[in-house]
């Protein structure tokens, strides 16, 4: 039988008392090195974003934080949906109020600068011709164009950023402006004393405003056209992130109900009903309200800027068909161009193109008029022009027989002798007659659509802040149940 093994020391003798084992030492735990010990290094301390996030955690495990979480995240959507309706809705508003009281406006007085230029140079011209006894009629007239032109010119250069291209524009009209007055008054003195150098000052007076003024006059016009188009463009697009801003509200909001009713029962949460019902009428609203300043928008460029554009075309076109009418007599053929193989009176070839530019504008005019109003005076601008080329071509006949007193008679005469100067006037009555009908459409139309969004912006907000109080209280009247 095997024996356990006995232990190597001896039992104590009796009667000694014996010591307590002593257990083998362990080594002490490491103590931290105090802080700003060379050698130490510190925990990483952890971000105000990753204790934040755990605190989300944390109260994302109750249903009290959770429901808090849901009515700051509701309040959040309708604020931010109120706040960018407002933004948006207000920006086009401004584009459109930009488009009824500045842009539009502006564009009109560039055409005016332009039709003011050009009939203070026909009536130059048809004074010249009459010889030293201008009549008063021509005199006033060509003053009153002068007049209209510098009043049209401090319109637009208050109005015009200082460094852009329309007040470069502006500048250099309203230097060149004091310069062709002295030309033609050089001419006049010349002309009453009968000396053959007033043609010269005349023709170089037409040069400077046909060659620098109506150029920059036109520039003028274009630059402030293209304004008025990037205000449209402006005004007129969706606010598409406000919307989608208000349906993700919208989808949330739904959701939080859906919740609610799932867990406690109640069909509805009175909060939670009040804010859907704000964040409906607002995204209605900015929907509705949009819409229906688009289609004003639209129907003002529609029925209204195209129109006036194209009378503005038509009008600057007869303008220059007078001018080069009358230079046609003054220069009595000392400037020709070849056309066709064959020399032709330099401006008798330019009336020619300017007559084909009028009758493409007035066709062009009474395509874009919409009713009987605005046709009207375009039929009887059509008529007058026809006439104005049947005088034109007998003067032109008179004068290639050498009858230039019959000639002179049929372009600037008396009623009498059925000048055609007659037929420019009508031609001009009838289209200021046609803007001015346009001009009142396109404002009807244009005031329509800005007023379509009175009122949005201020609206949205104040709904926005209501919605977001009644998600508040709803998800507030949820937590209550929890105390």
């Amino acid at each position: 039988m095997t024996q356990p093994p006995r232990s190597s020391a001896a039992p104590p003798a009796p009667g000694v008392p014996t010591l307590p084992t002593v257990p083998p030492q362990q080594p002490a735990p490491a103590r931290p090195a105090p802080a700003g010990a060379r050698g130490a290094v510190a925990p990483p301390r952890r971000t105000a974003f990753a204790e934040g996030a755990d605190r989300l955690r944390a109260a994302a495990a109750t249903e009290p934080g959770r429901l808090r979480l849901i009515g700051a995240v509701l309040a959040l959507l309708v604020v931010a949906f109120g706040a960018v309706s407002a933004w948006q809705a207000d920006d086009r508003a401004a584009a459109a109020d930009d488009v009824l009281r500045k842009s539009q406006p502006l564009s009109s007085a560039a055409a005016d600068i332009y039709r003011s230029l050009a009939d203070a140079n026909t009536a130059a011209s048809s004074g010249f011709l009459a010889g030293g006894q201008e009549t008063q009629e021509s005199r006033e007239r060509y003053e009153k164009d002068i007049r209209t032109a510098a009043e049209k010119l401090v319109l637009a250069a208050g109005s015009s950023d200082p460094h852009s291209r329309s007040a470069q524009t502006i500048a250099k009209l309203n230097r060149l402006l004091p310069e062709y007055k002295g030309l033609i008054e050089r001419a006049r003195a010349n002309n009453r004393q009968g000396y053959p150098l007033g043609g010269a000052y005349l023709r170089y007076a037409n040069d400077t405003m046909q060659t620098e003024m109506l150029p920059a006059a036109e520039d003028l016009y274009t630059s402030e056209n293209e304004r008025l188009r990037g205000d449209y463009a402006h005004a007129t697009p969706y606010p598409w992130a406000a919307i989608a801003l208000g349906l993700i509200a919208l989808a949330a909001l739904a959701w939080a109900q859906h919740r609610s009713y799932a867990r406690t029962n109640r069909v509805l949460n009175h909060g939670l009903v009040a804010a859907t019902a704000a964040t409906t009428v607002v995204l209605l609203w900015l929907v509705v309200g949009h819409s229906v300043a688009r289609a004003g928008l639209d129907d003002s460029y529609d029925h209204g800027v195209r129109s006036l554009n194209v009378l503005h075309d038509a009008r600057i076109a007869s303008l220059k068909a007078r001018g080069n009418e009358n230079l046609t007599l003054v220069s009595r053929g000392a400037e020709t161009v070849e056309v066709g193989g064959e020399f032709k009176d330099r401006f008798d070839v330019a009336f020619q193109a300017s007559m084909k530019d009028l009758a493409a504008g007035l066709t062009a005019a009474a395509d874009l008029a919409d009713d009987e109003a605005g046709e009207r005076p375009v039929r009887t601008a059509a008529g007058s022009m026809d006439i104005w080329k049947q005088r034109h071509q007998q003067a032109r006949d008179a004068d290639d027989a050498g009858d230039y007193q019959a000639a002179l008679r049929k372009i600037i005469g008396d009623r009498g002798d059925e000048p055609t100067g007659e037929c420019f006037d009508s031609v001009d009555r009838s289209l200021e007659t046609a803007l001015k009908h346009e001009k009142l459409e396109f404002e009807r139309a244009a005031g329509d659509g800005r007023d379509a969004m009175t009122g949005l912006p201020a609206g949205a907000a104040l709904l926005a802040v209501l919605g977001a109080a009644g998600a508040l209280l709803g998800i507030g009247r949820r937590l209550s149940e929890y105390r």
